[in-house]
């Protein structure tokens, strides 16, 4: 168990809200070895600036995996690794990518939840909560809009902790008990 009581926790927050830097504190406070699970992928320069910030912010010590897609076997892979602490940053980069590759989400989302329930290590989980402002115009931002809030209840669900973050400020939805 980590440090504070945490075993798992999902990060929640609108953009900019500072949900990356509270994951990484978080993970820090945990006692093993740091992995940074990263689901973007830079398919243009302005993403590859934004991967940079985050790798330079982050600082040393974690150890980076790239996984855009199969984010179950990295977690599963992570298990063998000498006491890790895992920071998955983000879902939302993560249903987007299922999205465009017309993958099979709520089957996705449903294994993740299953693996967040049981982690065998600190696992910390960023993702944007998408669904507080307007409802948008076409279909293919609705399904995303809709596939990233069914993600996000059923990974708070399993998680210990649910912690929402506004302007920079952890709000707890979800207290470990």
């Amino acid at each position: 168990m980590q440090a504070m009581g945490r075993k798992t926790c999902l990060i929640l927050g609108g953009a900019r809200s500072g949900k990356s830097s509270h994951g990484e504190k978080l993970a820090r406070q945990a006692a093993g070895n740091l992995h940074y699970v990263a689901t973007a992928e830079a398919l243009d320069a302005e993403m590859d600036a934004r991967i940079a910030h985050h790798k330079a912010a982050r600082g040393a010590g974690w150890q980076t995996h790239e996984t855009p897609l199969d984010l179950l076997a990295c977690l599963e892979g992570l298990a063998r690794s000498e006491r890790p602490v895992v920071l998955v940053d983000c879902l939302t980069l993560w249903v987007t990518n299922l999205i465009l590759r017309d993958m099979d989400i709520g089957g996705e989302g449903d294994r993740l939840a299953g693996f967040v329930a049981d982690s065998p290590y600190p696992l910390f989980l960023v993702a944007n909560e998408v669904g507080l402002g307007i409802v948008p115009d076409n279909a293919l931002a609705r399904k995303f809009r809709d596939e990233a809030g069914l993600l996000n209840q059923k990974v708070a669900a399993a998680a210990d902790e649910v912690v929402f973050m506004a302007a920079g400020l952890p709000m707890t939805m979800k207290p470990t008990s």
